[in-house]
């Protein structure tokens, strides 16, 4: 079988980049798996494309997805931040970050980490899937219900059944490579 990648990634070299270094690689790190929910939760309604180009004007413009920092944030960082074109503006979008930085410290204080509380849904191990057509790649599942459910529960905002997936699949919890992509084998370990 010849070697491909998932030809969603071959849209340009950044979203090529992020296929073949980033994209189902497990995290554990609550700051990147919030840079990841939060950067999921701007893209609804947009393509990835859209998002990481915006990525650096994310990083920048919420202090690095500081969650002690965002969470100070008020109503005149929110207008600043509707002005600023580095990044999705759109106000519903912008105050989930706040909200759900706050959602994000109190389940850490639950959990010990957000880590521990995701990996939980997948006892510690990602789930690798074995896909060989890209259309039998679902949109959501029963975890990504369930960890939708959930977040929403605990006020988290934009963690919808759709974007919890694309958050599990970018985050490593799933590996949804097809089995065809050099990827995919390189992130079985």
């Amino acid at each position: 079988m010849r070697k491909e990648r998932c030809h969603w990634a071959e849209v340009s070299d950044l979203d090529r980049e992020y296929h073949d270094n980033e994209w189902g690689v497990p995290v554990y790190s609550d700051h990147e798996l919030f840079e990841y929910l939060i950067l999921e939760g701007a893209q609804a309604g947009l393509s990835w494309s859209t998002i990481l180009k915006k990525r650096e004007g994310y990083r920048l413009l919420f202090d690095g997805f500081d969650l002690q920092k965002i969470i100070q944030y008020d109503q005149d960082k929110v207008e600043s931040l509707m002005q600023d074109s580095r990044i999705i503006r759109n106000r519903l979008k912008i105050n989930s970050v706040i909200t759900n930085a706050n959602a994000f410290i109190k389940i850490q204080q639950e959990f010990g980490s957000f880590s521990n509380y995701l990996w939980s849904y997948v006892d510690q191990k990602p789930i690798i899937n074995h896909w060989e057509v890209i259309n039998d790649v679902p949109a959501t599942t029963e975890l990504s219900d369930k960890l939708s459910k959930d977040l929403k529960k605990r006020g988290f905002k934009f963690v919808g059944s759709t974007i919890c997936y694309a958050f599990l699949q970018a985050t490593g919890v799933v590996n949804d490579h097809l089995v065809n992509c050099p990827c995919y084998a390189k992130n079985n370990k």
